[in-house]
């Protein structure tokens, strides 16, 4: 890996002993930087994580993937570090993608809501081919727009998986075909 410093100017000036951040440009996609992520984020660094990610952005990149598969941990306050990622780099044309996301921290972003808000890859390849494609589904369902069973709420699904409703929160699965159901 490279020295970040040489990626964006500055860089390295900040450290978190909880949070490890090493940046890696990715040469297939223009502004484009996979970061990856080692550790957790929490309320406390999550001001240090944004101001590092902030830094990234003013250096030009508008297209990052968050390789998230050493992330072990991730607060609600995190999930909305990523949340004012993905508003800083939309005006600018980019997006973000999240890779690897360890099962309880994916369940994190399932139960606040935030999983159909982001596009989530299993694959390095599969996130540069979002950037190359705009996306990497084919023939699907998805979006869906559909209605809590249990409080009626209007609910939109992005990709299959299990969701908690933003009004009843009750746990509703949607089935790559886009049916709905409890639990």
């Amino acid at each position: 890996m490279v020295n970040n410093n040489n990626l964006v100017s500055g860089f390295n000036d900040e450290k978190d002993d909880s949070l490890k951040i090493t940046l890696e440009k990715v040469d297939e996609v223009q502004s484009c930087l996979n970061i990856h992520l080692n550790g957790y984020i929490d309320t406390y660094n999550s001001s240090f994580f944004l101001k590092r990610i902030s830094k990234v952005v003013e250096a030009g990149y508008i297209n990052l993937i968050f390789n998230c598969g050493a992330l072990n941990y991730v607060s609600s306050t995190g999930i909305g570090s990523f949340t004012a990622f993905l508003k800083m780099v939309k005006p600018k044309g980019g997006d973000i993608v999240l890779l690897e996301i360890q099962p309880k921290v994916y369940e994190v972003f399932q139960l606040l809501g935030f999983s159909q808000f982001f596009n989530i890859k299993n694959s390095y390849a599969e996130a540069v081919g979002f950037f190359k494609n705009g996306t990497t589904e084919i023939n699907t369902v998805f979006p869906v727009i559909f209605s809590c069973p249990v409080c009626s709420k209007r609910l939109k699904a992005i990709r299959s998986g299990r969701f908690r409703c933003s009004e009843c929160k009750s746990i509703l699965t949607v089935d790559p075909q886009g049916q709905v159901s409890l639990g």
